[in-house]
C-alpha cells in the first residue's frame, strides 16, 4: 500500500517488484496525476480516494505500507493502530523521506524553498503536536526501527522539480487553484540560472525508516 500516495511515485517504483499495489489519497487531482504517471511507466496500480481514516480490513492484507511525506498530516498513532490488522506479522511500515546536505551543488535549494514558502497555503496546517515519527512509532506495535540512507548526486529536470512542488499537500493544484500556473512559472524562472546543463544538480540522501513489530 502507498498511503497518502500523491502522484504515487512510491507505488509506481514498487509495482514491478511486488504482486499488487494499492495507492490511497484524499485528493482527486493527485490520483489523476498518479494514473497518468502509472500509465507512462507501464505499471498497473489500484488507486482509491480516501484517507488514513478509511483503513479497513476490506482493503486486504499487506506485506508493506509505504508512506512518503504524508505521515505528518495524519493522526499518526491512530493510523498505526488501523494499519496493525492489515499488515502481515512479518511486514512493515516504511516511512520515506529525503534530506539535502549543505553542499555547493545544492545552492539552488534556498531559492526553490523561498518560492514554495511564498505560495504555500498556510490554512492547511500541521498538527499542533510535532513529536518526531520515532517517538510515535516506539509507542506503537511497530517499534523495531531501522533507518537506511543512500546519498547520490543527480541531474534533475526543472519540470520534475516543479512537479515535486505541486505534489505537496500545501502547494498542490487543489490548494493553489488559479495560482498554480504562476507558481510553476516562478519556480522555472528561479531555477533557470542553475539549469545550464539541462537540469539542476542535486545531492540528496534518500532515507527510509523501516518500522516492524518486535
Amino acid at each position: 500500500m502507498d498511503l497518502g500516495c500523491g502522484p504515487a511515485w512510491l507505488g509506481i517504483a514498487f509495482a514491478p517488484r511486488v504482486g499488487e499495489v494499492i495507492g490511497i489519497d484524499p485528493e482527486p487531482a493527485m490520483l489523476e496525476a498518479a494514473r497518468t504517471l502509472a500509465t507512462a511507466a507501464g505499471v498497473d496500480i489500484e488507486l482509491i480516494e480516501g484517507s488514513s481514516f478509511d483503513l479497513t480490513p476490506q482493503l486486504g492484507r499487506f506485506r508493506a505500507v509505504a508512506i512518503g511525506r504524508a505521515f505528518h498530516w495524519m493522526d499518526r498513532a491512530d493510523t498505526l493502530r488501523r494499519l496493525d490488522p492489515l499488515i502481515e506479522e512479518d511486514g512493515a511500515v516504511l516511512l520515506f523521506n529525503d534530506v539535502r546536505p549543505d553542499v555547493p551543488q545544492n545552492a539552488w535549494y534556498k531559492r526553490y524553498s523561498d518560492v514554495v514558502d511564498r505560495f504555500t497555503n498556510r490554512s492547511v496546517g500541521f498538527a499542533p503536536e510535532r513529536l518526531r515519527h520515532e517517538t510515535i512509532l516506539l509507542e506503537s506495535r511497530f517499534s523495531e526501527l531501522t533507518r537506511i540512507g543512500v546519498v547520490e548526486q543527480r541531474l534533475v529536470p526543472v519540470a520534475r522539480l516543479i512537479d515535486r512542488a505541486l505534489s505537496m499537500s500545501t502547494s498542490s493544484p487543489e490548494q493553489l487553484g488559479a495560482l498554480s500556473g504562476q507558481f510553476a512559472q516562478e519556480l522555472a524562472t528561479e531555477m533557470s540560472p542553475f539549469a545550464a546543463t539541462g537540469g539542476v544538480l542535486e545531492v540528496i540522501e534518500s532515507q527510509v525508516l523501516i518500522a516492524q513489530r518486535r
